[in-house]
């Protein structure tokens, strides 16, 4: 809820701010978001009665319309989407260097793919799950079959692997493993005829 305008002090506010791991500035009980870059810096809250602007020297980072909430998150849609698109990159670098150091072969196709134009997010996240259904050693190979034949590509990865697994005459692999009350859902329920209930039902009405 608003405080009535009656309420509202008509004089500027400045305070000194350090944020803490999440980009967001505290002033009044409320956070405005900041850039995501500016995590654990000490900037400037300056607040009017109708808006709040965050500083850092003298350059002004975000400007947000003033909220008499209490607890409230502001937010600049510009803001929340460079951080999105900041976690993204993250994870795939940590993908990335997941599946090269298990992996060698696949930096050399990552290198290859980037060269075509190809999505690298993609194909890292696809080669990371043949990594966990087949393992490093039969991935390696069948990357260095895909590299041979040109195509830097999981999904030629993919037949690779498949046509490997053939020539063994091994099962197809299977690396789902599903915690104990995740895989209790899918436990089945041995059920009993309805009659032998009614037997039980007779029995204890004859008693």
């Amino acid at each position: 809820m608003g405080l009535p305008s009656s309420s509202i002090q008509h004089r500027d506010s400045r305070v000194l701010d350090t944020l803490g791991k999440t980009p967001y500035a505290r002033f009044d009980l409320n956070d405005y978001s900041v850039p995501h870059t500016y995590v654990q810096r000490t900037v400037t809250v300056r607040a009017t009665p109708d808006r709040v602007r965050i500083l850092d020297g003298l350059a002004v980072i975000a400007d947000h319309p003033r909220s008499y909430d209490r607890a409230a998150q502001i937010e600049d849609p510009s803001h929340v989407a460079a951080l999105v698109a900041h976690k993204r990159r993250a994870r795939e670098h940590r993908g990335a260097n997941r599946l090269t150091n298990a992996v060698p072969a696949s930096k050399e196709l990552l290198v290859r793919a980037a060269a075509r134009g190809s999505n690298l997010g993609s194909i890292t996240l696809g080669l990371l799950r043949l990594l966990d259904r087949f393992g490093p050693t039969e991935l390696q190979a069948a990357i260095e079959d895909a590299l041979a034949h040109g195509v830097p590509h999981p999904h030629s990865v993919r037949i690779a692997l498949e046509r490997r697994r053939e020539a063994r005459q091994a099962p197809p692999p299977i690396a789902i493993d599903l915690p104990e009350h995740v895989r209790a859902k899918d436990t089945f329920v041995q059920l009993h005829l309805l009659e032998t209930y009614d037997t039980l039902t007779e029995q204890r009405n004859d008693n």
